[in-house]
C-alpha cells in the first residue's frame, strides 16, 4: 500500500486535479491515472522541483508530471526500465538504472531536444569509470558518483558548481572529473552549489555562495562563487548523514556517538528555512523546543526557500517561504523564520522510520517507502 501526503502549490500541470492552485492543509495524494493502476504500485521515491515531479515505484518504473505534459495534464510514463533512483533539478532531471547507467534531459545537456533522454554516463571518457553508484541534480547540473568512487559533473558551471572557473568553463557538455576517492555526494534540486565527502570523511564544497550558504566562515562570506572544491573547516563532530543546500541556506544532519541526530544550518535567515533569526556563516546547531529529548530527526529536505523536517515522533516541522501558504499558517505574507509544526492527517502506518520527505520549488510531499534516499 501507498501513502502520499501533498501540500503547497498545485502548480500547472496540476498534480491533483479538481483541487485549488494552492493546497493549504496537507491532503492525501491519489494518482489520477487509474487505468494504469499506478496507485497500487509501491512508491520507492518522490523527487520534485520546478521542472517536474517524478514518482518512482518499487518495480523500477516511473511516471513524470512535467510542465511540458499534454493539455489533459496526465502523467507520462518514463520509457526507461530498472530505475534505481531519480533526481530532479530546476531545469533538468536524471535517472539512475540498476545497471549503473544514467539518463538525463533538460537544459545544458548535450542534446538537440531538451525533452529527450541521453545516456550521460556513456560520455565519460574513461570507459572503466562508466558504472554509476549515485546521482544528484543541482539547479542546472548533474553529478555522478562512480563505482570507482570518482565524481563527475555535467551541465551549467555559471556559478562554478562544477568546481572550475566559470569564465573559462561556462558549461560541460560531457561529464568532467571533479574529484577522486569520494564516498558521498550531496546537492539539492534548487541549488547552484555542491557538497561531497571524500574517503577521509572530509567535507568539500563549490559553487554559489551569495549568502554564505556554503559554511566557509565569516572571512569568505562575500565570495559569491567558490571556484574549486574547498574543504569546509570546523565541522561539528559526528557522522555526516546528509547535506543539502537551497538558494539562501544549507543544512547538515549529523549523528553523534549516541545515535542522536542534530541539525546544523548556515546562510541567510530572511527568506528561507534557516531555522534561526540571524545570519550565520558556519554550520551551527538549530535548537528548538519542537525537538524533544526522546525525539530524533529522521531526515530533512530543502526546497528553494524552505526546509522540511521529519522526526521519530512523527512530527513534520518546517520553516521558510510561505507565499502559497504551503506551511499551512493561513498567512501567505508571513515567511516563517522560526520552525513550526505542520498538522498532518493521521498516518496509516506505525513505522515512522519508513516515511520520507521531499521538498520542491513550492510544494512538499510526505510519503511512505521502504527505501531511503537521504542516506543513499
Amino acid at each position: 500500500m501507498n501513502e502520499i501526503i501533498f501540500f503547497g502549490r498545485n502548480k500547472k500541470p496540476k498534480l491533483i486535479k479538481n483541487e485549488p492552485n494552492k493546497i493549504i492543509k496537507p491532503i492525501q495524494f491519489k494518482f489520477e491515472n487509474e487505468n494504469e493502476n499506478e496507485n497500487e504500485k509501491q512508491i520507492k521515491q518522490i523527487s520534485t522541483s520546478y521542472f517536474a515531479t517524478i514518482f518512482l515505484f518499487e518495480n523500477g518504473k516511473a511516471i513524470e508530471y512535467s510542465r511540458e505534459n499534454d493539455s489533459n495534464q496526465n502523467p507520462q510514463k518514463i520509457q526507461i526500465e530498472n530505475i534505481q533512483k531519480v533526481t530532479v533539478g530546476y531545469t533538468n532531471l536524471a535517472i539512475l538504472t540498476k545497471e549503473g547507467n544514467v539518463f538525463a534531459k533538460g537544459l545544458y545537456m548535450d542534446s538537440d531536444d531538451e525533452k529527450k533522454f541521453i545516456n550521460i554516463s556513456s560520455l565519460i571518457e574513461d570507459k572503466n569509470d562508466r558504472i554509476i553508484q549515485d546521482i544528484v541534480c543541482g539547479d542546472d547540473s548533474v553529478y555522478l558518483l562512480t563505482s570507482n568512487q570518482n565524481v563527475y559533473g555535467i551541465g551549467s558551471n555559471r556559478f562554478c558548481q562544477l568546481g572550475f572557473d566559470s569564465k573559462t568553463l561556462k558549461k560541460a557538455e560531457k561529464p568532467i572529473l571533479m574529484m577522486k576517492n569520494v564516498s558521498k555526494i550531496f546537492s539539492s534540486n534548487a541549488s547552484n552549489s555542491f557538497f561531497l565527502l571524500n574517503s577521509n570523511q572530509e567535507l568539500f564544497c563549490c559553487g554559489g555562495n551569495n549568502y554564505g550558504n556554503l559554511g566557509l566562515g565569516e572571512s569568505r562570506r562575500k565570495e559569491t562563487k567558490i571556484q574549486k572544491l574547498t574543504k569546509i573547516q570546523n565541522i561539528p563532530k559526528g557522522k555526516i548523514i546528509d547535506v543539502q543546500t537551497g538558494n539562501f541556506h544549507s543544512m547538515m544532519l549529523i549523528e553523534d556517538e549516541n545515535s542522536k541526530r542534530k541539525l546544523y544550518s548556515t546562510g541567510n535567515y530572511q527568506f528561507n528555512g534557516l531555522g534561526k533569526t540571524a545570519n550565520t556563516y558556519e554550520f551551527t546547531e538549530i535548537k528548538s523546543s519542537l525537538f524533544e529529548n526522546d525525539d530524533n530527526i529522521l531526515e530533512f529536505s530543502i526546497g528553494n526557500c524552505n526546509t522540511l523536517i521529519l522526526t521519530s515522533n512523527g512530527k513534520l516541522i518546517a520553516s521558510g517561504d510561505n507565499e502559497y501558504d504551503q506551511l499551512g499558517t493561513g498567512n501567505t505574507e508571513d515567511n516563517q523564520i522560526f520552525l513550526i509544526q505542520i498538522e498532518i492527517p493521521k498516518l496509516r502506518f506505525n513505522d515512522i522510520s519508513n516515511y520520507h520527505v521531499s521538498s520542491g520549488n513550492q510544494n512538499f510531499f510526505l510519503y511512505y517507502s521502504l527505501s531511503s534516499f537521504s542516506n543513499f
